[in-house]
């Protein structure tokens, strides 16, 4: 699969594209809204940026005891109920009167169901798309979800300006509720992709196994800490510029989509294997100019350089999936998700306190300038894994003795015996003093 034509062919792709763009929406209106309303209240960076992204935070609760009904809950009833305890949520915060705890409160349980949303998601995605078409697809999505956030940023800055936040919040509240109503009547009965009740042992027995792979564990960080610690940088831009925060929203959902176009449809097979690395960097690099104190206008053009970066999800994405086993897949992919909006809320923690005692520019490129720490402390690692895909494949060597999924012993499948005829033993000395002729077949060493 490699045009859009027969992506968007696929009958079950197209309701899965409608409610991941109306999803996004609601959740970009609804998170700009909050953050303005919580910094117009309190006057604190570091609040305003835990509204916005501090909800990621609470996804380590569900990564370590709801993730296992990303592959066990069918997909449509799954996500059509997230979609309306969304809409449920951002309703409650416009109740009038609501104080900053309850609704951190109401943030904290949305974070935690919204840590399933990544692995029924992409798990179905996975599920309705040939073997070769999920990069096409994840990256349609992904280009969806900049589209999106251009229009949503745009449109929540406008709607806050006229309706104010509580009613930009009922706007998100509705455009979540249309999402919910696009899952129910566009996706067919399908049955979940692993047998048993989802619990918290079945989520620690498969993270475990998830993460005992060395290469799934270098993959896991990549996609996870320079990610999260520039979306940190991400979160301060109201503080930055208040008025002019949705521009810089808006631009850094153009880079994004920018990126995720090339990297999808445009980078070859063969460039894929060494651009994640050089595209972490990217995300990172422009954040260091903030310490200038940029201009609006410059400082948007930074951050739609640097989002452009963001594509390299995309490719360690990739790589995940070739080393994760099939009925995994929605529980491996739900813990990239979920790990990765967690790490984007520390990163927003981090930066809203280091803001508190600085000042938003500085705590950007310091913030910054972790994560291009990060990333050259993995790019080894990363490439060495990567040109070993790249290069000649080496003999098979047998797996150690491990366990799976239910803690039963696994012991590696033998490998089958090659069929070479035995060598003849070697004749009788002749007593022609001419030496004898090596047989063809017989190896030289």
């Amino acid at each position: 699969m490699r045009t859009y034509r027969e992506l968007f062919r696929t009958p079950e792709f197209r309701p899965l594209f409608l409610t991941s763009t109306f999803q996004v929406a609601g959740q970009t209106v609804s998170g700009l809204a909050l953050g303005t309303l919580l910094y117009t209240t309190t006057g604190s960076p570091l609040l305003s940026s835990l509204a916005m992204f501090g909800p990621s935070l609470a996804q380590l609760i569900g990564t370590a005891t709801l993730l296992s009904a990303a592959d066990r809950l069918p997909p449509r009833a799954a996500l059509t109920g997230l979609l309306v305890a969304f809409s449920l949520g951002t309703a409650a915060q416009t109740l009038p009167g609501l104080p900053v705890a309850g609704a951190f409160a109401v943030l904290l349980i949305l974070g935690i169901l919204a840590s399933l949303g990544g692995g029924v998601r992409y798990g179905l995605l996975s599920e309705i798309l040939p073997k070769g078409g999920y990069l096409l697809g994840r990256s349609v999505l992904n280009m969806s979800s900049g589209v999106m956030q251009i229009g949503g940023y745009a449109l929540g800055g406008l709607l806050v300006t006229v309706l104010s936040a509580r009613g930009t919040l009922l706007v998100g509240a509705a455009l979540y509720l249309t999402g919910a109503v696009t899952a129910r009547l566009g996706f067919g009965q399908r049955p979940a992709r692993a047998a048993g009740r989802p619990s918290p042992a079945a989520t620690w027995r498969t993270n475990s196994l998830l993460w005992s792979s060395p290469a799934r564990r270098v993959v896991y960080l990549g996609l996870w800490v320079p990610n999260g610690l520039v979306v940190g940088c991400e979160s301060l831009f109201v503080p930055y510029a208040p008025r002019e925060a949705g521009l810089l929203f808006a631009c850094g959902a153009v880079g994004m989509l920018a990126g995720d176009t090339i990297v999808g449809r445009c980078l070859p097979p063969r460039r894929r294997k060494r651009s994640a690395v050089p595209m972490l960097a990217l995300l990172a690099f422009p954040y260091l100019l903030f310490v200038l104190h940029p201009a609006v206008p410059f400082a948007a053009g930074l951050v739609m350089l640097a989002s452009f970066g963001f594509g390299a999800s995309l490719l360690l994405q990739e790589r995940l999936m070739e080393r994760t086993p099939d009925e995994l897949g929605g529980h491996a992919l739900g813990l990239h998700s979920s790990g990765m909006l967690a790490m984007q809320g520390v990163g927003a923690a981090l930066a809203g306190a280091v803001a508190e005692r600085t000042s938003p520019a500085t705590a950007m490129t310091l913030v910054a300038a972790l994560s291009l720490t990060v990333t050259l402390s993995l790019a080894s690692a990363l490439r060495s894994r990567s040109e070993q895909q790249a290069g000649t494949p080496r003999t098979a060597r047998p797996a150690p003795h491990s366990r799976g999924i239910s803690g039963r012993l696994l012991r590696p499948a033998r490998r089958p015996r090659p069929n070479v005829p035995p060598e003849p033993r070697p004749a009788a000395p002749s007593p022609d003093p001419a030496p004898a002729r090596r047989a063809p077949w017989r190896r030289r060493r």
